[in-house]
């Protein structure tokens, strides 16, 4: 999944869309304008990396960023979620320090130009002028410059993961194309049937009078059913009389492998073309009314159809594996103590 930057509890997502890519493991969040709560973090000292230290404010706004949805609950977490989102929090602070240090070691820059656009850019994140001076205020002290020390901070992190990660993590078109041959099994399909169902369903504890009844519903659905004319109209009907849960998507089950129907469902769509409708189908004691969309036999995907898809997939693959071990390296010559 995707994250982008935070910066005291605000996404630069406009500023840094590459390291939104290549940074984290965590869903994106929208842009908050506000500061992150302090009743749970006074700016104890969690954690250093080479003699530099980050703190519960640090870690708290990553769990934010992490789980954005706790700002709707007063800031609370998930109890148990917490500690795992603690963790993920602490590692990402904690590879963010060594990025960034790392960018510093090797006397990457930020240009004015590039520093002038972040830091208009971030302004407009804000709906008004006032609430950046608030933050301006609560989270830095009023100083502008502090503000212009993370923005530029954050720009070195990206800068650093463009050429170590996201530069790195391309797939080719010839990549991807050997990554299909190479997995045949990985892109065929399955007989499967597209179709939607009218179901007539039991009670728990069904009388033959009850039995009776469902069969009577089950054949006035019918009739109804054989009068629609498209899927629409079908699944209007589905909405309106179907018991089973379907019912709620216009009876809609999409594609289906045919191994995992029954062998009377199976039977019938085979004698059946895209449009038509059964007559009524008994399985067990419920009775079933389908109406065939498509039928797909078993086949493979062509590598036309899979390409774009597929490298996005092995780039998200050579990503993940790129930032782990650009990780384990940075971690492998500093000193990073857990207080």
């Amino acid at each position: 999944m995707k994250r982008a930057i935070t910066i005291c509890g605000m996404v630069l997502a406009v500023l840094l869309p590459a390291r939104a890519q290549v940074a984290a493991s965590h869903g994106s969040m929208a842009v908050a304008t506000h500061s992150v709560p302090n009743v749970q973090a006074m700016g104890k000292p969690i954690a250093r990396v080479n003699g530099a230290v980050l703190t519960d404010r640090d870690l708290l706004r990553e769990m934010y960023a992490i789980f954005p949805y706790a700002r709707q609950h007063n800031g609370g977490f998930p109890k148990e979620m917490e500690p795992g989102i603690r963790n993920g929090a602490l590692q990402m602070i904690i590879f963010e320090e060594l990025v960034y240090q790392e960018a510093l070691r090797r006397k990457m820059t930020v240009g004015p130009l590039r520093m002038q656009k972040a830091e208009a850019e971030f302004r407009k994140q804000f709906a008004t002028p006032e609430q950046y001076q608030e933050l301006v205020k609560t989270e830095f002290n009023g100083s502008q410059q502090l503000v212009r020390e993370k923005i530029r901070r954050s720009l070195l992190i990206d800068a650093l993961l463009q050429v170590e990660v996201a530069g790195k993590s391309v797939v080719s078109t010839a990549e991807a194309k050997a990554f299909y041959d190479k997995n045949p099994a990985r892109f065929q399909y399955p007989e499967s049937f597209a179709f939607q169902t009218i179901s007539v369903l039991p009670l728990e504890k069904t009388t033959p009078k009850q039995l009776k009844e469902g069969r009577k519903r089950a054949e006035d659905g019918l009739r109804q059913a054989k009068a629609t004319k498209n899927y629409e109209e079908f699944g209007m009907l589905a909405e309106k009389i179907s018991d089973d849960d379907y019912r709620v998507m216009m009876g809609d089950h999409k594609f289906v492998d045919r191994a995992k129907l029954a062998p009377t469902v199976v039977q019938a769509l085979l004698a059946m073309q895209p449009g038509q409708i059964s007559d009524i189908l008994q399985i067990e004691q419920a009775y079933t009314i389908v109406r065939l969309n498509k039928h797909v036999l078993a086949g493979k995907m062509s590598f036309t159809d899979i390409k774009d898809k597929l490298k996005k997939e092995l780039e998200a693959k050579k990503t993940d594996n790129l930032r782990a071990g650009l990780d384990k390296k940075l971690r492998s010559r500093a000193k990073v103590e857990v207080l």
